[in-house]
């Protein structure tokens, strides 16, 4: 226990230990979480800033990107300073309140996030298959709405989970082997019953998570079955590519979601370090190669980006 003697002792607080049995190199761990973290903001705020300044990016796509942005700013602020605190300081003790904020921002965030990729994959759908009324149908004003339902839903989610949490009696243990709060890894810590809040986490989980990849599948089918009909390979691969940054922001998200989920449920097996490693690098790298994959493959961002590169 002498790595925990500089932390708190109050009963209110938590103990992030941050990635357990790699303390030693918690220095070294530091430089990939510090650069991903500031390559991810001048990313994101670059997207954020070029969209701003550009009247002719004031259209739907652009705003979804922005929305995106604004996601990832949020899901990787939500983890990484505090992982650097642990990491550089030491300073593991986090607060009942600081804990349960941290993980409603982040379970929101990330839920907000599964709704723009579904309505960026409605946008997808209707530039390809209904062109001719994209502009009638996908309006700013739509997609602010959109927006603002998909927050909603984020909130109507994931607040229960503190609530459920709050009510918890703690006893002895409170340290976490973990370098940022989650729903079931606090949960753990109780020793109380937690039959509700697994409950709640499994099946919010999994109506998110399957709901939100049901739609992207259904649009994706109907882009697929209308790209077939067209008889130019020309245009094959010109519609299809339109869908291509969206296609990898999805598989850069979804994908180590799902592997982080299924290793914490299934992997018994698996080294604990490992389990923590994959819940950071699936929270830390999509939002940095996110407004890279969009720059890389829209033509239009790409040019003002360079525009305004050039000018620093």
């Amino acid at each position: 226990m002498a790595a925990f003697n500089d932390t708190p002792s109050d009963s209110s607080i938590f103990i992030l230990v941050g990635i357990p049995g790699l303390e030693a190199a918690h220095i070294w761990m530091s430089v990939p979480f510090f650069t991903f973290y500031v390559i991810s903001l001048l990313g994101n705020f670059m997207v954020l800033f070029v969209v701003g300044k550009e009247q002719t990016l004031h259209n739907p796509m652009y705003l979804l990107l922005c929305m995106l942005a604004l996601t990832d700013i949020g899901i990787s602020t939500s983890v990484v300073p505090k992982a650097l605190l642990i990491f550089w300081f030491n300073l593991k003790g986090i607060t009942m309140d600081g804990c349960l904020t941290q993980m409603f921002f982040l379970h929101a965030i990330a839920v907000m996030h599964s709704a723009i990729l579904v309505t960026m994959a409605f946008d997808r759908y209707i530039a390809i298959c209904d062109p001719l009324r994209y502009a009638t149908i996908l309006t700013n004003a739509r997609i602010a709405k959109l927006g603002l339902v998909g927050l909603t839903r984020a909130v109507l989610f994931v607040l229960p989970e503190p609530l459920f949490l709050s009510r918890l009696p703690f006893c002895a243990n409170h340290i976490i082997p973990h370098t940022y709060c989650t729903h079931m890894t606090v949960a753990k810590m109780s020793c109380g019953d937690i039959t509700v809040n697994r409950t709640y986490s499994s099946v919010t989980a999994f109506v998110v998570i399957g709901f939100d990849l049901t739609l992207i599948a259904l649009s994706y089918g109907l882009i697929i079955r209308a790209v077939l009909r067209i008889s130019s390979k020309k245009a094959h691969l010109k519609a299809l590519n339109t869908c291509t940054a969206h296609i990898c922001v999805m598989l850069m998200s979804y994908t180590p979601s799902l592997f982080s989920i299924l290793t914490q449920r299934f992997g018994q097996g698996i080294a604990p370090h490992i389990h923590i490693i994959l819940a950071n690098l699936y929270l830390i790298v999509p939002p940095m190669l996110n407004p890279v994959i969009y720059a890389v493959r829209t033509k239009e961002l790409r040019d003002k980006v360079g525009k305004y590169t050039c000018r620093m």
